[in-house]
């Protein structure tokens, strides 16, 4: 799955430091051009430039501006089905331990005051390839290996590729209405935005997205932003697509309110369309255990779910399995793990979690997937 071989090519090669970069031209203006699988650069004191190539063995060199880049050579190709070959970028933030100069990242979703970025994109005919934004968030403040979500804004789509799982309805946002897709690959999971059509230059108001995200339970405001990435995920060719201009802000120093979507979606998040939820425990004078069985009520797939419900007072989730579990005051929040991301309808995903136990045991009494309320079973 696409994330899963940049996972484990990059934890291993970028520890490693095996960065070129070659400067053409012998002077401070002169551009810089990367052909190293991961090699990366600084422009402006600010941004790292990254080649990124983790989908291919074929070549791919990019020449670093002032300003951004152009991929000069991409002789990978992949099947559309599949992952793409790369994804040269630039970024603010931290990205396997690499982090750029004089960034506030990782920073916590609930101190995030705005988070803004701006971008002009230049197009090439006759590929296959998105133009994109990677917005990575965890429940810890991570500067190295893969986040548990990730937000894309897909700025430009050409050819017969599309996000990772399925279509869950709409959301508008920055004047725009974006298709929204949901879905995992295997190591993280993924809620995409998707342009009607190109958009070759854009200022975005990254937190509403941060936020629709949120509202959708994919993310608490516990949760950390750690990078800001726009580039280029080439499938097929791609030579001359450029990222011209990019800037990027986040700042601090207050509290993100949390607040409804920004539209609501026209459909159900998740895919769902209703879900209903066994909750089964079984307890002792300081612990509990607790297994849960989530049942696809509705019609269509769930790619990708996030389950959330509150703890009665005392208890203290310890471990969890078939899940990844985090627990903010008496909010739970579990995920899910690669296996059992997808639910079909009238399928079922099972997972359970143990903790401690201060007083009598009471169970939940509601829970939500993708932010739709679930009915008990």
């Amino acid at each position: 799955m696409r994330r899963t071989l940049r996972a484990v090519l990059a934890a291993g090669l970028l520890a490693a430091g095996t960065v070129v970069a070659v400067a053409l031209g012998g002077s401070a203006s002169a551009d810089t051009q990367i052909c190293e699988q991961y090699g990366s650069t600084v422009i402006q004191n600010r941004y790292v430039v990254q080649n990124n190539r983790w989908g291919t063995t074929a070549q791919q060199c990019i020449n670093v501006t002032g300003t951004g880049f152009e991929i000069t050579t991409q002789n990978g190709s992949n099947p559309t089905n599949g992952a793409p070959t790369a994804y040269p970028s630039i970024f603010v933030g931290c990205h396997y331990t690499n982090c750029s100069p004089g960034t506030n990242l990782p920073i916590q979703v609930s101190q995030i005051s705005s988070a803004t970025s701006a971008i002009s994109y230049r197009y090439v005919s006759g590929a296959v390839y998105n133009a994109s934004y990677d917005i990575w968030l965890d429940p810890s403040p991570k500067r190295d290996g893969v986040n548990q979500m990730e937000i894309m804004i897909w700025l430009n789509r050409q050819g017969p590729i599309q996000p990772i799982g399925s279509p869950v309805g709409t959301a508008t946002i920055d004047g725009r209405s974006w298709e929204v897709w949901r879905g995992s690959n295997g190591a993280n999971n993924v809620i995409s935005y998707l342009a009607p059509s190109a958009i070759s230059s854009a200022n975005l108001n990254l937190l509403a997205f941060i936020n629709d995200t949120r509202n959708r339970g994919a993310i608490t405001n516990s949760w950390y932003l750690t990078s800001i990435q726009a580039g280029f995920e080439p499938w097929q060719g791609g030579a001359g697509l450029a990222v011209t201009n990019f800037s990027a802000a986040v700042n601090g120093g207050g509290t993100n309110p949390t607040t409804p979507p920004t539209t609501p979606p026209t459909t159900p998040p998740g895919g769902s369309g209703g879900c209903a939820v066994k909750h089964t425990a079984s307890s002792w004078n300081t612990g509990f255990t607790t297994d849960l069985q989530i049942t696809n009520t509705g019609s269509t797939t769930v790619n990708g779910w996030t389950l959330v419900h509150s703890l009665p007072a005392g208890q203290q989730v310890t471990s969890a399995w078939n899940a990844t579990v985090s627990q903010s005051g008496s909010t739970l929040t579990a995920r899910n793990v690669g296996h059992n991301a997808t639910i079909a309808p009238g399928g079922t995903a099972s997972f359970g979690y143990q903790g401690t136990l201060s007083g009598a045991y009471a169970a939940p009494t509601s829970f939500t997937l993708n932010g739709v309320t679930c009915t008990r079973s």
